[in-house]
């Protein structure tokens, strides 16, 4: 059969250097017995090494044509091919419920969704790895106080251990995208439960950084009642990217008891 066409509008980029896909296949051995569910496996180039792992491997595939490829080229995987949108999918059925290690050189426009989903599963996913661009690498595993410390560095990082493992250059890939990739591992952390209000916490961690030029002062006030003298404290002096995960717990918890409370005038 012959090779799949790289389609721009799914963000597919063909990594063509097999050591490199070995090195990202062996990223799932810091969890040697769950089974592996490979996002976006295109050509099969990183499945190849994921199968000789000796536990189940499945895979999810929007592009009819690479499941066709899959199909033909991979007999082992018969019955383990899931043609599917892996953010759109039912997850509760994967692997009857038990955990699973998630990896894939991951489709680049969607990639920050993938983690986003991954949060969503945190508690099935102790361990996630894979290919990305650069650009999301960092800001995966960017520390408070740098530039590229964001939404996506917080809430991840508040669940999981994040690893930069080595950077991957753009001519090893058909086609080569704009950008440099980057390998990652994420491990889940010894937390299970934060201390605050979930859903709070994503908010308040969203709505500092869509304004992260501001001092939390400005950009979370929308978040406590008028006038509270909560407002007042040193914390929100302070700009987003300034906070570490266990300040914006704090921070959370503080937005909750002034919503609580409301204003001293009331």
């Amino acid at each position: 059969m012959k090779q799949v066409k790289p389609k721009k509008f799914l963000g597919q980029h063909f990594l063509k250097d097999l050591s490199i896909a070995k090195a990202i296949a062996d990223t799932v051995d810091k969890h040697p017995s769950l089974p592996i569910l490979e996002v976006g496996p295109g050509m099969g180039v990183l499945t190849q090494y994921l199968i000789t792992k000796e536990r189940t491997v499945d895979v999810v595939e929007i592009d009819y044509e690479s499941v066709a490829y899959l199909r033909e080229n991979f007999p082992q995987l018969e019955g383990h091919i899931i043609e599917d949108d892996f953010l759109k999918m039912n997850h509760d059925g994967l692997f009857g419920g038990s955990p699973f290690v998630l990896t894939g050189n991951y489709p680049y426009n969607i990639s920050s969704q993938i983690f986003f989903k991954m949060l969503d599963n945190k508690e099935r996913i102790p361990l996630c790895t894979g290919m990305i661009q650069r650009e999301v690498a960092q800001r995966l595993a960017a520390p408070p106080g740098s530039k590229t410390y964001g939404i996506l560095s917080v809430l991840v990082q508040a669940w999981y251990d994040v690893e930069y493992l080595f950077t991957v250059n753009e001519g090893v890939f058909n086609p080569p995208p704009k950008v440099k990739s980057a390998v990652i591992s994420m491990r889940r952390n010894e937390v299970t439960d934060l201390g605050c209000d979930e859903k709070l916490f994503k908010t308040v961690v969203k709505t500092a950084f869509n304004q992260r030029r501001k001092t939390l002062r400005n950009s979370v006030k929308p978040l406590v009642p008028a006038g509270h003298p909560v407002l007042a404290d040193e914390i929100f002096n302070k700009r987003p990217e300034q906070l570490s995960v266990a300040d914006f717990i704090v921070l959370t918890n503080m937005v909750a008891k002034a919503k609580e409370n409301g204003t001293d005038e009331n």
